[in-house]
């Protein structure tokens, strides 16, 4: 694997989860008023939020990292790959398609939304290395377990997002959403030090 690769891989486990987080604190901090318990981050980036552009960048920003690990991830399996790089196609689509209101909703952002979540959340099992030598990370058992907890927390959150009576949106949303990017980071860092020791090998 080249190193341009490597080194690329490396900025975006350190981008990624940081990005992830800074977006939303950083938009929620210049709205006064914001409740991030009760908001959700596609509200920050809703047609009449004052800090859209700046929620909108960070949505860019991660969509764009997640594309270079589909592309240069080459450990793991292609599904997986694949299932990654519609995540973040998923990604710039929720960004393109915003949400026109606190009040109101868009239909297509909310398909692109609900695709995010599930391909987040799906990936692991897709890049599951089922045969040969591979990263403890990538075994059947490690990738069925990280599967079903970004599932069961990613339901958590769609069922949350789903009753109008439920005042934790924006805390199920963030927990789903640094879950997912925090691990997708911790799979790059466990899966390096195996690439460089087959790559020496080779």
């Amino acid at each position: 694997m080249k190193a341009t690769h490597l080194r690329a891989l490396k900025l975006a486990a350190i981008i990624g989860p940081i990005q992830s987080v800074a977006g939303w604190v950083i938009a929620g901090a210049l709205w006064p008023g914001y409740n991030p318990l009760k908001k959700t981050i596609s509200d920050l980036a809703a047609d009449d939020s004052p800090v859209q552009l700046i929620q909108s960048g960070f949505f860019l920003v991660g969509a764009s990292l997640t594309l270079m690990v589909a592309v240069l991830a080459k450990w793991l399996a292609k599904p997986g790959r694949i299932v990654i790089f519609a995540a973040g196609i998923a990604t710039i689509g929720l960004t393109i398609f915003t949400t026109p209101s606190q009040e109101g909703h868009s239909d297509l952002h909310r398909i692109f939304a609900v695709l995010s979540f599930v391909l987040y959340s799906a990936w692991p099992l897709f890049s599951t290395r089922w045969k040969g030598p591979a990263p403890w990370v990538l075994k059947p058992w490690a990738t069925l377990v990280a599967t079903a907890i970004l599932t069961i927390v990613s339901i958590w959150f769609l069922m949350t997002w789903t009753d109008p009576n439920s005042n934790l949106v924006g805390l199920a949303e963030r927990v789903i959403v640094v879950l997912q990017s925090w691990y997708m980071a911790f799979v790059i860092w466990v899966c390096l030090p195996y690439v460089h020791q087959v790559t020496s090998a080779n």
